[in-house]
């Protein structure tokens, strides 16, 4: 490591003796009002408490460049950038005083470089998308906020990641400015304690060295997480001529998560599991957000990456990750391409549950047959575990030593053996295990009603069964989207707001039984089309049989009666699983009930692909 140097600096002396550079490759500025405002709270207590004292704000880390005072800052930039900002409002408030002479010295100087030019530059310049357009515009309006924003916007400088943030921290600091020091005795107060007793420790290295150091500093406020210190230590394994190529393909792993609002760390914890073999301590096989880096910077694992042999060739295979982790939050599958298995898995799934991203990343190298195949046994298997509620953690070791199996089949060449080796798969880690819940499922069915689950969830408990009966009934073998199932309306067979009358009937003809709690039982649930649901209404089950037979789905039209075509036919053997009702109780909404639990075991079920 090279040499490196450390000062102490106050805030004047700072920008009087150093010209910042924040480079292209860092992230921009992302305070908020909230750090703002509490970095100035904090500044501000102390100033209460005394004006002698010191206060210690943090250290900064920079490496020089080769024109002499200017550095680039490698972390602090949050911080300095606040300050800049602040001497701006400072000095708008100090004009026609002493100070603002100073003030305007410690914005902007004019110097000589090595060739005998005058150079005139900003003390701190932010180098990223047009942010160093910004700051030079705010300098030279040096007026208040909202002046300052009309005539930014009439300059037309294209919008940024962080343009927004930038103008909101100018307007948070001369608010909170007008609010505590509007007398210009106390401003020069504050302006003395700022530029004399608010200090840091500036470390000064080259840049590799400074990469390095800063992977142990965090920065006020907003903590560094896994995301940046990934991207920190790859900055340290390429030369500075290719830093702005590695931000650009940096560039292309974070903003698609951004765009989509993916968490950044969910999917980096994603990406570990499902591409390489994880072992720690727990030997569980698990990569926790909190252990992300420390995972990463392991020896084994390090080698394990080739992040350090081939840095652009480890980004490369995040950035195909980040591609395919994005189609299968849209529902698409490892190709691109819509995907009605993708679909219902996502249905299922929703937005609570996400871990099954392991095996699909897992998976992403399967032909497209293969992986539509896969996601149909996945979506079985899931169902087993989300309606029975297991707990998370009970999958996620599992999902991670799967992962691993997963992309060794993807990597069989030979496409028989490698569905053979598929069909292993499925046998043994989904259908056995789907074998062991078997009796939680069944439990769970039998006590199922319309609240006991996510409604969403219910409704594709029902868009499933309703499917699968209507396939049956009409010979298809393929299941298409399941939005037309789902955009049906559910339809309480027994009503669910009943005139007093019914209500009575029904409690007279079931004693001990509740209509409230048989009313929102799985069994006395259906799918309706809304202009039948809205005929059938809160009326007696005579009334609504007739409304029944004019649904479009087989599943319900036989609530009333079953069809009877041929003697072996598609529509027979569907039959002999279901059952029609000439009265509506209590024993018909339990043999019901019963009835679709035994239909959800041919519904959610695994199928060997075709090894021929």
């Amino acid at each position: 490591m090279a040499k490196i140097e450390d000062h102490k600096y106050t805030i004047e002396e700072a920008f009087r003796e150093c010209f910042y550079i924040v480079p292209d490759y860092q992230r921009e500025y992302v305070w908020t009002e909230k750090e703002v405002q509490q970095l100035l709270q904090d500044i501000d207590e102390e100033f209460d408490v005394g004006d002698k004292r010191e206060y210690f704000i943090g250290t900064v880390l920079v490496s020089p460049t080769a024109q002499k005072s200017h550095f680039e800052v490698i972390d602090g930039q949050q911080r300095l950038t606040t300050f800049f900002l602040l001497l701006c409002a400072l000095r708008h408030r100090f004009k026609g005083e002493p100070q603002y002479p100073l003030l305007t010295g410690l914005l902007s100087t004019s110097y000589t470089d090595g060739g005998g030019n005058l150079k005139t530059s900003l003390k701190l310049e932010p180098r990223y998308e047009n942010a160093g357009d910004l700051m030079n515009r705010i300098v030279a309006i040096d007026a208040d906020p909202q002046t300052t924003k009309a005539k930014i916007a009439a300059a037309g400088i294209p919008k940024f990641g962080s343009l927004e943030n930038l103008l909101t921290a100018s307007a948070t600091i001369h608010s909170f400015l007008d609010s505590n020091y509007k007398d210009l005795d106390a401003l020069r107060k504050y302006w003395g304690y700022l530029a004399n007793n608010v200090v840091f420790i500036q470390i000064s290295t080259d840049v590799s060295s400074a990469l390095k150091i800063f992977e142990t500093i965090n920065e006020r406020g907003v903590g560094l997480n896994s995301m940046d210190l990934l991207k920190n230590l790859l900055f340290t394994q390429v030369k500075p001529e290719d830093f702005t190529r590695l931000k650009d393909e940096w560039k292309k792993i974070t903003a698609p998560l951004e765009r989509n609002k993916e968490k950044p760390l969910r999917f980096l914890r994603y990406f570990i599991m499902s591409n390489y073999k994880v072992k720690n301590d727990r030997r569980d096989g698990v990569v926790r957000e909190d252990e992300i880096y420390d995972w990463l910077i392991d020896k084994d694992n390090a080698a394990l990456c080739a992040y350090r042999s081939d840095p652009f060739g480890f980004v490369r295979k995040i950035i195909r990750s980040v591609a395919h982790y994005i189609a299968f939050t849209e529902c698409r599958r490892n190709d691109g391409a819509s995907s009605a298995a993708m679909d219902d898995l996502q249905q299922l799934c929703g937005a609570a549950f996400s871990l099954h991203y392991v095996l699909l990343l897992a998976a992403a190298n399967f032909p497209n047959a293969l992986f539509d195949h896969f996601v149909r046994q996945l979506e079985s298997f899931l169902f087993y575990y989300i309606f029975t509620k297991t707990p998370t953690k009970d999958l996620e070791r599992n999902f991670s030593v799967w992962a691993d199996e997963l992309r060794e089949i993807g990597e069989i060449a030979d496409p028989k053996a490698q569905k053979e080796r598929l069909n292993e798969f499925m046998a043994e880690r989904l259908q056995k295990n789907m074998d062991g819940k078997d009796p939680d499922l069944g439990d769970t069915l039998r006590r199922y009603t319309l609240g006991s689950m996510q409604q969403y969830r219910t409704r594709y408990l029902l868009a499933k069964l309703t499917q699968h009966v209507e396939m049956a009934f009409k010979g298809m073998s393929s299941p298409g989207s399941l939005d037309p199932f789902t955009a049906l309306e559910i339809e309480h067979i027994l009503p669910d707001k009943p005139e007093a009358e019914l209500r009575a009937s029904f409690t007279a003809a079931n004693p001990g039984k509740s209509y409230d709690e048989y009313k929102v039982r799985l069994g006395n649930l259906t799918l309706l089309e809304k202009p039948i649901n809205i005929v059938a209404s809160n009326s007696f089950f005579e009334k609504k049989k007739p409304e029944y037979t004019k649904s479009g789905n087989y599943l319900t039209r036989s609530i009333t009666g079953l069809s009877a075509v041929g003697k072996n036919s598609s529509i027979t053997r569907i039959n002999e699983k279901l059952l029609a009702f000439e009265a509506w109780s209590a024993k018909e909404i339990d043999q019901r009930q019963d009835m679709l639990i035994k239909l959800s075991r041919d519904v959610w079920r695994t199928a060997p692909i075709d090894a021929s």
